[in-house]
């Protein structure tokens, strides 16, 4: 046996689960994935079977720890899908009703309603949350399920039942209930918490309806967790780090200053600037948030999403069946001398940063006689690229210009992409060796309070960038290509004032 020290990541995405484990050096030596069902109910619905979730996490962290010693794990790492949220029985824990996941749209009355009763009070939720009010978080969806699910709303004022993000029910079933908590980064993602006085907060809980009693411990992002019963994987491991997908990315990619930025291409995507010790509120529509929390200090964040980008080549290989996997986007993209003036708006759970406009719907424009296969590939994988110009249009209107952004998730291993992105963007697009930075970060956390790592600084000398991509389009080029992605955004949107 060898002086090697292991940490397993697991991380329960939107489409599937992964276990990765990793070495000290922040080098992927196993790895395994599992996809499971989507579950689309009603129009703007969108749900997982929980059980699902816990199957597949169970599945592939033994495959991925049979290829190792376990003896040499020395921690386990949970980054998931925020927002999702599930309410299940403290007794049996058994969900009460499917998990709700973060694209689901069916409380969109319910946040109109809440922001028509009284025009102030998205300020005074953002104010305390750095969210909006919108069906994307977590709160909305508790009360849908507690007004829904016969005798729920009772059991939860009794305590019986316990309400949590993705990894708070992972957490729950590896330790057979005797640790429900989350982090920072996830509490966050809630509407219920308050990310300046960093816990939870009964006022925010008194406007979504939600008891107290039912939220889980609010920990630090590298902290005990609780311990991994022995019979699940041969042993008891410890749980020693926690963050939600987009933060754990951030911290796999190793942005620990001030304006450091990263950009995550999975089934959505989302851009996460550092902005220190400061909750910065941003003037034009973005999220502030918590980046990380270590030691009790917290590291804030302003945050865009995107609902989808990945899920939109998922679109075309399940959805229209135009292509059988996602590696062969980049050649059909590539085939083509432009765009043919065909634009694909993928707002099919509704449009998120900077419109949050959860009516509309998808919509492609510019289909010729002509339009094939090729158009419908390069107009998803260009909407990518224009959403998140967006995003970045709306943090220099808030004061933030970054020369250069990092980026990573499954779609920067194409090529083509990521040089549309740079141009589109006009800055330095850099992608690092490692991509999984999702599951490196959820590591990297458990590796600091396992004592793997010193600091900050010791995680950061593992970052190695892979490629970097320069703007090589002409200004007018460009300009001619936002201008179009602008006029099909503008049609797809709702009267926010009807």
């Amino acid at each position: 046996m060898t002086d090697t020290r292991y940490i397993l990541a697991i991380d329960q995405g939107t489409t599937s689960s992964r276990a990765i484990v990793f070495d000290e050096s922040g080098h992927s030596v196993s790895v395994a994935q599992q996809e499971f069902p989507q579950h689309f109910p009603n129009n703007g619905w969108v749900e997982h079977d929980p059980e699902d979730l816990w199957d597949t996490v169970v599945a592939v962290c033994k495959e991925a720890l049979a290829r190792v010693d376990i003896q040499q794990v020395a921690a386990i790492g949970i980054t998931n899908q925020r927002e999702t949220t599930v309410v299940w029985d403290r007794k049996t824990g058994k969900p009460v009703y499917n998990a709700i996941v973060w694209q689901d749209r069916r409380t969109a009355s319910l946040c109109h309603d809440l922001k028509k009763s009284d025009p102030k009070l998205e300020d005074e939720v953002n104010a305390r949350s750095g969210l909006l009010i919108d069906p994307y978080f977590s709160a909305t969806k508790v009360a849908w399920i507690l007004d829904h699910v016969s005798g729920a709303r009772a059991r939860a004022e009794q305590g019986d039942l316990a309400f949590g993000t993705v990894d708070s029910f992972l957490l729950w079933r590896l330790t057979g209930g005797k640790s429900h908590a989350t982090d920072a980064t996830n509490a966050a993602r809630t509407n219920l918490f308050n990310i300046r006085e960093n816990d939870w907060d009964d006022h925010l809980c008194d406007i979504f309806r939600v008891p107290r009693n039912m939220l889980p411990d609010v920990r630090d992002c590298a902290a005990d967790f609780g311990m991994v019963d022995a019979d699940l994987f041969g042993r008891e491991i410890p749980v020693l780090g926690m963050a939600g997908d987009q933060q754990a990315a951030a911290f796999g990619q190793c942005c620990f200053e001030p304006g450091d930025i990263k950009s995550t291409y999975g089934t959505g995507c989302f851009v996460i600037l550092n902005t220190g010790d400061e909750a910065i509120t941003s003037q034009h529509r973005l999220l502030t948030t918590v980046g990380y929390r270590l030691n009790g200090e917290t590291s804030y964040a302003i945050e865009g999403a995107i609902f989808v980008a990945g899920a939109a080549v998922q679109w075309l290989r399940d959805g229209l069946g135009i292509i059988k996997s996602a590696a062969e986007t980049e050649g059909l993209a590539k085939s083509l001398d432009g765009n043919h003036g065909v634009y694909l708006v993928p707002a099919f759970t509704g449009l998120g940063a900077p419109y949050w406009d959860p009516d509309a719907r998808g919509a492609i424009f510019g289909l010729t006689r002509d339009t094939g296969p090729r158009e419908f590939v390069r107009a998803a994988l260009e909407s990518v690229c224009y959403q998140t110009f967006d995003l970045f249009e709306a943090m220099a209107a808030d004061g933030v210009s970054p020369k250069a952004v990092r980026v990573d998730g499954g779609m920067v291993n194409n090529d083509w992409m990521c040089q549309m992105l740079s141009d589109v963007l006009g800055i330095d697009v850099e992608r690092p060796k490692v991509t999984e930075t999702t599951a490196l970060g959820a590591a990297y956390l458990a590796g600091l309070q396992a004592g793997i790592y010193r600091d900050l600084d010791h995680i950061a000398q593992n970052w190695q960038m892979d490629a970097r991509y320069t703007p090589a389009i002409e200004p007018r080029r460009r300009e001619d290509l936002l201008a179009g992605w602008k006029n099909a955004v503008g049609r797809v949107q709702t009267d926010q004032n009807g």
